[in-house]
């Protein structure tokens, strides 16, 4: 028997992990690793079903190429050639912004998609960019964008400190934290409570965390922004400010805000105007005290302005970069720091006209820019680890767009609803082979934290790793063709990365020799090599080799206020009141006037689910994992409705099995997302099918700023099946 320690790389909590396995490699048993100074020993479901993951018999262990309708198994210098020769054809004939990628939500657990999804993306030279951001968190990185300069400064709950904890649209017990990388998030929960601080979380359903709070209050769906703005309105009104860093606009929004007293919120958003009233007395009464809202309010028609508001209530209360309050990480390799202020809409998509943010397009337009003909008409497309035609809106249109393609590949481990489309499928190694660093989730983490996982099991003789697959598809993106090395990719990379850092004044190699940095470098691969440099350059100054040695992983300490650090506005203060922001108020002051509509609908997390991508482990379906509709019975008995429903939208329709619940206010009804597996080879996901939610979302209805989509809030009617 063999002991193995790694982080679970299945969703934002980054647990460690004591895998035990027998003399032949396969997984007898996963427990949480107590030595483990972040997780402490905490695991979930699904990190508990790591092996049956990774020994999964439907996952590809061999490149797949379409011919019509068949597939076969290809070798993968044939496969990468027929990549190279599809791709070329298409470049040839319309140019590069013929070609789209779509990059999917596992490369955020990827050490290898961090490293070489940006690379794929210059060597392909277009601006039909598109990930499952904007289907998730695009609207949170463009209001931080906007008032700190910086879209990956994203300042978090100081869980383990703080006083008094608001919470809108967030459901951790189900989903272990979503941009607040927190193990035991729970954990964190109760011990605030036991310290004799306060939860109250706002959602328009009485989840398991809303459950475990001290008070939850139902909300419409879609409406966090009108509370958050009586929140505002009361702090100015009440004076009760007490702002603790530098700012601008601080009189601009509190002129704004004055036409949005707490009565008027209320009819909007559902809370009584005096709850809103005493929810602002709190924040500002309490110690310290944080707000933080999640998906539910960013996948809403008024996503950005509400995180804005989230922020800028944390500013007014004086709670931003303290702690107790909400605030910045300081991971160990700091990725992508910007030099100069954030800016969007930098470019626009052909189509519709849609801003960029953060260099990608809305995922809402990709059906548009497939279907439709002209100059730069997407014609090919490469996806990573992403299945859109079950997680992006729309999803039918794009499962009918995507065999229009002249040209597809996909990287990804499975054959399921988006990948049947493709020409070539480059399935990366099992989890276990593969080694693991979490670049973007510690930047978002609630203490300051690092580990790193070699691979448990070698890889097959011949078998490309995953950083190998990404590289050579760059190589090829660039021109270089099938055969070329991918090698020079990472010493390219590499020698960048260090000239840039001997140049750069205050860094811990300011006026060092590259070659001499070069040569101290340790990894058996260029991936490792570059995670060994990024760590020596980066604060903490470790390295690969310190990583290894401390297999559990490695405790940097609480976070600690760095406003200053991350901040890169023009004015060199935090902006309270951007202009694009500003601006999109008018459409929300719009809205009171739309007709109200009957029946909402929102999505669901699952503990034991991560979108699309955990449907076919036998452990992690069944249960309450289930694609059910959630109702509460006093609109069961109003719609005279039995056991099963017609839900219409104005983007489909869908027949779906009841699960009435009074944990969901009247009005709402609630479906999980990622399912739709009616068909796929994936025998355990075509048990347990159920239906795609994004049948019924709408692709022309985004978030303005962001661009976002919209999955709550969405008007439905129901009527019996």
């Amino acid at each position: 028997m063999v002991t193995a320690h790694r982080t679970c790389p299945l969703c934002e909590a980054v647990c460690g992990l004591r895998l035990t396995l027998d003399g032949d490699g396969h997984v007898t048993s996963v427990k949480g690793d107590p030595d483990d100074p972040f997780s402490k020993g905490f695991i979930c479901p699904k990190g508990a079903s790591l092996g049956r993951l990774d020994e999964d018999p439907d996952r590809l262990r061999v490149p797949m190429v379409r011919t019509g309708d068949e597939w076969r198994e290809a070798t993968w210098d044939e496969a990468f050639r027929l990549v190279d020769q599809g791709l070329r054809d298409v470049v040839d004939t319309h140019g590069r912004q013929s070609v789209a990628v779509y990059l999917g939500n596992p490369n955020a657990h990827s050490m290898a998609g961090a490293l070489y999804g940006g690379p794929l993306i210059r060597a392909l030279g277009t601006r039909n960019v598109f990930s499952a951001s904007t289907a998730d968190q695009m609207p949170k990185h463009v209001s931080c964008g906007l008032m700190f300069g910086d879209p990956m400064a994203i300042p978090v709950p100081d869980l383990d400190r703080t006083d008094y904890l608001l919470m809108l649209g967030a459901n951790p017990l189900e989903s272990n934290g979503s941009l607040c990388t927190a193990p035991d998030f729970a954990g964190r929960l109760k011990a605030l409570r036991r310290r004799g601080g306060r939860l109250v979380v706002v959602d328009p359903r009485r989840t398991r965390t809303a459950a475990l709070a001290d008070e939850h209050l139902f909300v419409r769906p879609g409406t966090d922004a009108y509370l958050l703005l009586g929140v505002v309105h009361t702090l100015f009104a009440e004076d009760l400010t007490a702002v603790g860093v530098e700012v601008d606009g601080l009189e601009e929004v509190r002129r704004l805000a004055k036409e949005f007293t707490p009565q008027a919120m209320a009819r909007m958003c559902g809370v009584p105007a005096e709850e809103i009233v005493r929810l602002a007395r709190e924040l500002a009464a309490a110690p310290t005290a944080a707000v933080y809202a999640r998906i539910g309010t960013c996948t809403a028609e008024f996503g950005t302005i509400a995180q804005w508001l989230v922020d800028v209530v944390n500013v007014l209360t004086g709670n931003l970069d303290r702690p107790g309050g909400v605030m910045f990480a300081k991971p160990a390799v700091e990725t992508g720091r910007r030099r100069k202020p954030y800016a969007a809409g930098r470019w626009h998509s052909r189509v519709r006209a849609l801003p960029e943010a953060n260099g990608e397009l809305p995922v809402a337009t990709l059906a548009d820019e497939i279907e439709t003909p002209g100059a730069g008409q997407v014609r090919a497309l490469v996806t990573v680890a992403g299945n859109p035609v079950l997680s992006a809106p729309g999803g039918p249109r794009l499962d009918r767009a995507f065999r229009d393609l002249a040209f597809m590949v996909c990287v990804d481990p499975y054959l399921n609803e988006t990948t049947r489309h493709a020409n070539v499928i480059l399935p990366p190694p099992r989890v276990l082979q593969t080694p693991h660093y979490d670049f973007s989730l510690l930047s978002f983490a609630v203490r300051n934290y690092a580990r790193f996982s070699p691979p448990v099991l070698p890889l097959e003789p011949g078998r490309p790793s995953e950083a190998e697959i990404l590289a050579r598809l760059t190589m090829i993106a660039s021109g270089q063709g099938a055969d070329a090395d991918p090698a020079p990719l990472d010493e390219l990379i590499i020698d960048r990365m260090l000239h840039r850092a001997v140049g750069t004044p205050g860094s811990p190699v300011e006026g060092r020799d590259v070659a001499e940095l070069r040569a101290s470098l340790d990894g058996a691969t260029g991936a490792e090599r570059r995670l060994d440099a990024m760590l020596k350059l980066g604060p903490y100054e470790l390295s690969l080799a310190g990583l290894r040695s401390h297999p559990n992983g490695i405790d940097l300490g609480a976070l600690r206020p760095r406003l200053a650090e991350v901040l890169c506005t023009a004015s060199g203060r935090v902006e309270l009141a951007p202009h694009p922001l500003v601006a999109d108020l008018a459409r929300l002051r719009e809205r009171p006037a739309a007709r109200p509509t009957e029946l909402v609908l929102i999505g669901r997390r699952h503990l034991r689910s991560n979108n699309s991508w955990l449907h076919n482990v036998e452990p992690l379906v069944g249960g309450s994992n289930r694609c059910t509709l959630q109702i509460n019975p006093d609109d069961v008995a109003r719609l005279g409705l039995g056991e099963r429903a017609l839900v219409r939208s104005a983007g489909g329709e869908l027949v779906v099995p009841l699960e009435p619940t009074e944990t969901i206010m009247p009005g709402v009804v609630s479906l999980p997302h990622g399912w739709g597996h009616a068909g796929t080879v994936q025998r355990v996901a075509a048990g347990h099918a159920g239906v795609n939610a994004n049948t019924l979302t709408d692709e022309t209805v985004i978030d303005i700023p962001s661009g976002n989509a919209v999955f709550n809030g969405v008007p439905v009617t129901l009527s019996p099946a």
